[in-house]
């Protein structure tokens, strides 16, 4: 009896699948485990983790891993896949030009033109000339109300700015009802005695004179030349409750264009492509590239930047020179970016043009016969580097009730999406492509201003749903599901997720469709594109209309939409598409570990 372990070492997690070879030359499949990566893919760091998948298989059959008689490691940790976002355009506001935020807690509703004045200077006031009245949190909101209603007996009061949050707890204490913003921190920067417009939208609506250029120029009569330069600023406040422009003449604002670069492909048809032309483009260019052997940037930009420091990354976990590192492969994606506005006062962020990048990074060195000569000298077993990822992945999706040779295959894990056609000859073609998991969280968390990427990965691993009352929830899909037992009152009127252990409360106020909507798009940039331009490379004469059948396996095929939305995208082709079922009870994970098994009899 021989026990042999297939190790397959992912991005984000480590699996491992137990076989015993009994006398007969039978193979029986005994266990299977899987944790979390330790260290990045293909580095010495791999070990720990490895061991302890190793221990967890091996401790369901109640067995130590010493038993092991042989560990069959996958051999695709050159290829290692890297994420980065770089913004092409930002908005520049000086000298105090704007303010346009949105507070939880606005009050009022309506638009209105004044000029600002500090509370303290309320004596200035001239009767007949309308004013916004600017209030520190040195004031109470009990002071601040009672100012005001005495004040506006007199003067013309058309809105009022606060520092602090209190809008509801000033209006409910005011004689007549106007426009309140607050929560404006650097309150101080706001300049006394310049002209302003101030809208607040009802509650469930938006703001509609002061994101529209035209409107702003409506409220602060302003010339074409001042209306066209205010464009970035009413871009900014698009989908906001609440807003204030303030006219300065010192005020300049403007849309700067960042320095974008060129990508450099050295391949079989080496050509280069401005990043600014934006991801559909790029792609292109990658197509018609043929096989490429480098990709790097023009120096002293975006992309030279983002580019070198994938580089730079790899080198430091490799120990290689820069010169032997090379990026094999990249997938760009349009996005959107909230990014600081240069010269706002209050924090505020506009969503520029961006675009996401994934490269695969190949060295020149085998990371993996250094982590199996570590693992051998660790555990007393014979370990070696057994087969190519994608290959071995082919294998153990033939384990799938249903399938049969030809067969082709797609494994999309957390760096890279491969993809592999096993003919009835055993041939196999397989390809290697940037971006999986990792880039679809990278553009949940972008695009939704979250600056938390394992909520970002939550939100891309489960369903939402609004908790409507205590024992009543509308999912994203709008059925409305009722509980027996209330629901903990902490996630009353909020966003949540509908995973496996219970609710996750989403603490960001951001409406469920968005961040639906959001996910649903990452995921179709990423895994529709690559599973489309992965399945041409490998088919036969690049036509995926010889392609009849599409096994899905690797983490992100047990995503609760993925295989959906591949299987609406690949219907047109009529491809049989859909989940992997490894060894009729993994699901679509394992298939590579399981591979590494079933490749040892072949052996």
């Amino acid at each position: 009896m021989k026990f042999i372990a297939g190790v397959d070492i992912g991005n984000s997690t480590t699996e491992v699948c137990v076989g015993e070879r009994e006398e007969g030359g039978r193979l029986n499949f005994l266990a299977s485990a899987s944790i979390s990566t330790t260290g990045t893919k293909g580095t010495v760091a791999n070990v720990h983790g490895i061991k302890a998948a190793l221990k967890q298989a091996m401790g369901k059959i109640g067995r130590n891993v010493e038993d092991i008689s042989l560990v069959r490691l996958n051999e695709a940790a050159p290829v290692i896949g890297d994420t980065a976002m770089e913004t092409l355009t930002e908005t520049i506001i000086t000298d105090s030009s704007m303010i346009g935020h949105n507070p939880s807690t606005p009050a009022g509703a309506g638009q209105a033109v004044g000029e600002l004045l500090v509370l303290e200077n309320l004596y200035r006031a001239v009767p007949g000339k309308p004013y916004i009245v600017v209030i520190s949190r040195n004031h109470s909101y009990e002071e601040a109300a009672e100012q005001i209603n005495r004040a506006a007996e007199k003067f013309d009061i058309k809105g009022l700015i606060l520092q602090a949050d209190e809008a509801v707890l000033v209006e409910n204490r005011l004689n007549r009802k106007i426009p309140i913003i607050d929560e404006v921190s650097r309150i101080d920067r706001v300049p006394d005695g310049e002209r302003a417009a101030i809208e607040v939208a009802l509650a469930g609506q938006t703001i509609r004179m002061l994101s529209n250029p035209y409107g702003i120029a409506t409220l602060l009569e302003l010339d074409a030349e001042e209306t066209r330069t205010v464009t970035p600023i009413a871009k900014s406040l698009i989908g906001k409750r609440s807003a204030v422009v303030i006219k300065t003449p010192g005020g300049d604002v403007k849309e700067h264009v960042l320095p974008a670069g060129e990508i450099y492909l050295d391949a079989s048809n080496s050509t280069k492509v401005n990043l600014d032309e934006g991801a559909e483009r790029i792609m292109k260019a990658v197509a018609d590239a043929g096989t490429i052997r480098d990709i790097s940037g023009q120096a002293n930009t975006n992309v030279g930047n983002m580019l070198a420091r994938i580089k730079k990354g790899m080198g430091e976990i490799s120990g290689e020179q820069h010169a032997d590192i090379r990026i094999t492969d990249l997938l760009a994606v349009d996005t959107l970016a909230p990014v600081l506005i240069s010269g706002a006062l209050a924090g505020e962020t506009c969503l520029e043009k961006a675009v996401g990048i994934a490269a695969m990074v190949k060295t020149q060195q085998l990371p993996m016969r250094e982590i199996a000569g570590k693992l051998k000298e660790e555990l007393g077993t014979e370990v070696v580097v057994a087969g190519v990822e994608a290959v071995m992945a082919s294998l153990g999706a033939l384990t799938t009730p249903g399938t049969r040779l030809p067969l082709a295959i797609l494994d999309m894990g957390g760096g890279s999406t491969d993809a592999a056609v096993v003919y009835e000859d055993g041939h196999v073609v397989m390809t290697h492509q940037a971006g999986a998991g990792e880039l679809v969280s990278m553009l949940i968390e972008t695009e939704l201003g979250l600056n938390d990427r394992h909520m970002a990965e939550q939100i891309k691993r489960y369903p939402l749903a609004k908790v409507e009352s205590l024992f009543h929830m509308r999912m994203e899909n709008g059925q409305m599901t009722f509980v027996e037992d209330s629901i903990d009152p902490r996630f009353y009127g909020r966003v949540v997720l509908l995973a496996e252990n219970g609710l996750i409360r989403i603490e960001k106020d951001i409406p469920m469709e968005k961040i639906a909507q959001v996910r649903r798009d990452a995921k179709k940039k990423v895994f529709a594109t690559n599973a489309f331009r992965a399945l041409k490379k490998v088919a036969p004469e690049h036509d995926l209309k010889n392609i009849s059948n599409v096994v899905l396996v690797g983490g992100s095929a047990e995503d609760f939409e993925i295989p959906e939305m591949l299987m609406e995208e690949f219907a047109k082709y009529r491809i049989v598409c859909g989940r992997g079922n490894i060894r009729g009870s993994e699901g679509p994970r394992n298939a590579v570990a399981t591979g590494l098994v079933l490749s040892y009899m072949g052996d």
